[in-house]
This record gives structure tokens, sequence and C-alpha cells, in this order.
């Protein structure tokens, strides 16, 4: 932020950290769990599976809506907009420069 700048005059916003990654990283764990039980036939996999399932579905929604919360309520600006462009038009040309060079070779 540059000297004298007050809050409110800040350029980019920078949300608050979220547990959103965290629940996501332990839905998945479940998942995986449930994975490895139902393939060593134990009890219980299918239902870890659901159970982490769910929860990815519930983390996806309540994230997503939060941001989307976000951009309605004016939080995002030209600047940010601006970034996200570049920033998904920079991982398309990543991609597509990926699979140039694993078909090329």
């Amino acid at each position: 932020m540059a000297q004298g700048a007050t809050p409110s005059q800040q350029h980019y916003y920078v949300p608050q950290p979220m547990y959103w990654p965290v629940l996501g990283s332990a839905s998945l764990f479940l998942m995986m769990v449930g994975g490895v039980f139902v393939i060593n036939s134990a009890s219980g996999g299918w239902v870890s599976i659901a159970a982490g399932f769910m929860l990815l579905v519930y983390m996806m929604f309540r994230w997503f809506g939060e941001v989307i919360g976000e951009s309605e309520s004016g939080r995002y600006h030209g600047w940010e907009d601006t970034s996200f462009r570049w920033g998904m038009s920079w991982f398309i040309f990543s991609e597509v420069m990926f699979f140039a060079a694993f078909f090329g070779a």
C-alpha cells in the first residue's frame, strides 16, 4: 500500500483467510480413505466416499457463494477483473503449450 493511503484506497481487494481449502482437503481425504476401504473390501468404504462427496459439494457451494457475494457487493473493481482475465489467459496459454510440447515429442 502506498504511503499515506487509507485502507479504503487500497488498489487490490485481499479477502480474509478462509477455512474452505481445509474443508475441501478433508473431504478429498475422506473419499480417498473410502476408496481404499472399498478396494480392500473393508466395511464403511461407501459411507466414507458418500460423506466426503457431500462435504465436497457443500464446500464448493459455500465457497463459490462467498466469492459471488464478494463480487456482487462491489468489492471487486476493474483491476481485479483484469487480473482474473489475464490469469485465465495465461493458464489457457500454458495448457496449449504443454499439449503442443507433449504431442510434438
